[in-house]
């Protein structure tokens, strides 16, 4: 009797083997890109009509029912609600919208305006001394069309390290403010000056190293301060980039 189930179980697992796994395709109305692209006939193929110039590919494939767009391409999309680094903790999501058509060169629709995108936080690390910015580390994981079809994606902000953070001419700014705040400041203490005998000597000699002295302090201020938080506006626009070819079902496309 063991002997019979021991057979009986390695028939099943044997069969099991066999059976291709595309054959459970009907389970779901999930769409696997890979097995799609590999399985239906590409028609043509275009670019994406404007592309970022640091894209590693603007390449867009079209199959009998699915758009490609494939791993490397970069996208804009906009944030659905402020953000604030933070008022934001680990393993909150993230919601962005395409705030226009994104198209190929050929005009043909593969993103309708007003898609969603939802993404999650998988770290936070905060604004340090020595003017470190706060970045925000998330993964995009789905995409929702207007028709309300629901894509699994792999996406993620495209930067230095693909985290949200604010950009250089932020930082440069603080500095500068900071900077130009205490050489202004360096400045007075040398103008107070004026009000001691021979003001004509001392004062102008006294500004003009209250200047130099102020700034160099407020640099080093600005530096050794803490970094910036990072704050988007509703609407503010960033781009991310595709981590694995997406497939887009062109029924929910066709439409918009």
């Amino acid at each position: 009797m063991n002997m019979k189930k021991l057979l009986s179980l390695m028939l099943i697992i044997m069969l099991s083997g066999i059976i291709p796994i595309y054959a459970f395709a009907d389970c779901d109305n999930e769409c696997d890109c890979d097995t799609n692209f590999n399985q239906e006939h590409i028609i043509s193929s275009d670019t994406i009509k404007n592309a970022d110039s640091k894209a590693q590919t603007s390449s867009v494939y079209e199959t009998e029912n699915y758009y490609i767009l494939c791993k490397g391409n970069i996208i804009k999309v906009a944030f659905e609600c402020k953000f604030l680094s933070e008022c934001a903790k680990e393993g909150d999501y993230i919601y962005f919208y395409v705030p226009k058509d994104i198209t190929t060169n050929c005009g043909t629709v593969v993103i309708p305006i007003g898609s969603k995108f939802t993404g999650y936080i998988r770290g936070i690390y905060s604004q340090k001394k020595f003017n470190k910015n706060a970045r925000v580390y998330l993964s995009i994981n789905k995409l929702t069309l207007p028709d309300g079809t629901e894509l699994d994606v792999k996406a993620k902000p495209f930067s230095k390290d693909f985290s949200l953070v604010e950009n250089g001419w932020m930082t440069a700014g603080k500095l500068t403010a900071s900077t130009v705040g205490l050489g202004i400041v360096g400045a007075g203490a040398g103008a107070g000056l004026a009000f001691i005998p021979h003001p004509q000597k001392i004062a102008v000699g006294a500004a003009a190293i209250g200047v130099p002295v102020g700034c160099f302090i407020g640099l080093v201020t600005g530096l050794v301060t803490p970094g910036l938080k990072y704050h988007a506006k509703q609407g503010e626009e960033i781009k991310i980039i595709l981590c694995e070819n997406a497939c887009i079902p062109k029924c929910s496309v066709c439409e918009y």
